[in-house]
Formats: structure tokens, sequence, C-alpha cells
């Protein structure tokens, strides 16, 4: 079995049979999040130090933010990704990795938060172009996962940093960044009411200047939005495509496997330092009465047969 796992992933190597299935996934579960939901603007400011080469990132404000629920209020913090290019190409969409992120402080109970923190990230003046600062403003909640109250983006190849730059941007629907792709094989077995997950290649974009790092990768099979399984495979060192050849079997009743979710998480990691995790991304491969994935109709027509498909992950 492992045999045919490995034959299967030198077989397909990436993007020989690369889809935009992931892209479908990932974007249709903002589906939800419908443009007339997003009001509000953000200020921030950007400011790129040539002598200390370094982007100093501050965020200011926001204003009129939506409200999520019958409370009339808000929680509201901003997540900061810095994202870079794999590339310098703008008729083509990038792969991306996140270079740096943070999260600003949480104000409660307030649809025009005052936040006022500052971030900086060492960066070469060369690769200032490469790089989009996205700002995904969100609800915290307590008992569930945060709201997203809608994101802005600041191209920097756009921009003339030599001096303090303040922006307000009208908030957007959220998009997700691709940030890598995965070869993964499904196979099911009815009779055994058994799903295999197989994790054969992760490709990601390493930034130069990254120390050493790991990857693995997480496994959850989710219904009716309750996790109900999760493995993780071993810790593999990261290299711009990472080879893993792990299989990932779950037990599950007939009913849940035929309508649920596989999200696979990948993450990285230094290896010296185990409280490092970092995650890069996710991929959705889902079935229920709505909607059904193309690798998903695939695994299921071909019943005992593990079926592989490259993935695009998502951030």
């Amino acid at each position: 079995m492992e045999v045919h796992y490995e034959e299967l992933s030198h077989r397909l190597s990436p993007g020989t049979s690369c889809t935009n299935l992931g892209s479908s996934l990932d974007l249709a579960s903002m589906a939800d999040l419908e443009e007339e939901n997003i009001q509000g603007s953000l200020r921030f400011s950007l400011f790129y130090d040539q002598l200390q080469s370094k982007l100093v990132v501050t965020v200011l404000d926001a204003q009129d933010l939506a409200v999520r629920d019958f409370s009339h209020n808000v929680d509201p913090f901003v997540w900061v990704r810095l994202l870079w290019a794999e590339r310098e190409d703008e008729e083509q969409s990038s792969m991306q990795c996140v270079l740096d992120e943070w999260q600003t402080r949480l104000v409660k109970k307030s649809c025009s938060p005052v936040f006022g923190d500052q971030f900086s990230c060492t960066l070469a003046e060369e690769e200032v172009p490469r790089v989009t600062v996205r700002f995904e403003v969100r609800d915290f909640d307590k008992y569930s996962r945060h709201g997203i109250l809608g994101e802005a983006r600041a191209p920097l190849n756009s921009l003339k940093l030599s001096y303090p730059l303040e922006l307000r941007e009208d908030l957007q629907v959220p998009k997700k960044d691709m940030v890598g792709e995965a070869l993964l094989s499904l196979k099911y077995m009815p009779t055994s009411q058994r799903l295999e997950v197989g994790v054969l290649k992760i490709r990601t974009v390493c930034h130069p200047n990254k120390t050493e790092r790991a990857l693995y990768a997480k496994t959850s099979i989710t219904s009716n939005h309750c996790k109900l399984r999760h493995q993780r495979t071993k810790q593999k060192k990261r290299w711009e495509v990472t080879v893993f050849n792990e299989v990932l079997t779950f037990v599950l009743p007939d009913q849940q496997i035929r309508e649920c979710t596989i999200i696979v998480s990948v993450y990285e990691i230094q290896p010296s330092n185990k409280s490092s995790k970092h995650l890069i991304g996710h991929i959705h491969i889902k079935k229920d009465k709505t909607f059904e994935n193309e690798h998903w109709k695939l695994m299921m027509q071909s019943l005992r047969q593990p079926i592989a498909k490259w993935h695009f992950i998502f951030i």
C-alpha cells in the first residue's frame, strides 16, 4: 500500500494536474459574507525606512463597522499579514507566502474603534514591490470562530513610502490568497467504513531569508460544523516541494463520511522551538447537500482505489 501511494506521488508532479478545486471551495466558505453586509473603513499608515531596511505598519482606527448579531455591538481587532509574492508578475496570479503577521489589541463594544498599534518588519528595499499588506478586521468571539467584518489591502508596488503615508480604505469582502498546493489522495472503502486521506506532497514558497523550518499537515473531518476526527502527519524538513507520502485513516459511520468536509491545515514550525507553530493555510474538500467537490466525486466513482489530485492551499 505504501509503495502504491509513493508511485502515485511520483507520477504526479506539481502543476501537472493542478485545478482550481481549492479556489471555489475556499471562496465558497465565505459565501455567507455578502457584499451588502460589509461596511465601514479602516485607517492605517505605511512607511519604509531605507536606512534601517524596515517596513513600518500602523493600524490607526476603523469607522462604522457592521454589527453581526442582535447585540448592536462588536469587539473588533485587526489581523495584519505581509504577503510576499513568489514572482513580480501582475498579469498572472502568483503564489505567495506570509512574511510576518500581527494582530492589534482588542477594542470591546465599539463600531468605530481606535487602535494606534504599530508593527515593523525587516525587509530589503528591492523586495518592497512584491509585498501586499492585508488588513482583516475581525469580531472577537470567545465561544466560537471570530467573525470577519471585512478587509483592506495595500499593494506596496503602487505606493511611495519614503515618508509615512496615511490611507483610509473602505472595507471589502475578504478574498483568499494562494500560498501553496498539495497533492492529496482520497480512498473510500464502504464495507469497512474507512476513509483514507493521503498527504503526498506539499509545495510552498520559501522566502530566502527564512531560517530552517519543518512542515506538517493536520487533517480534520467535520460534519455540520462539528469536528469528528483529526490526525496529523510527521514533521518533514521544508523544501520547495516537501514529500510526505503518508496515509491517514478515519473510521466513521457511512452517513458521516458521505456528508462531511475534509480540512487539511498545513503548519510550519522551527524544529528547535515547538511553540513556533505557524499556520500556512488550509484546503477544504467538501460534500454536503448543496455542494460536492470534483475530487470527492471521483473518489465515490472509484471505490477502494486511491484518487490523487493537486489542491491549492489558501490563507
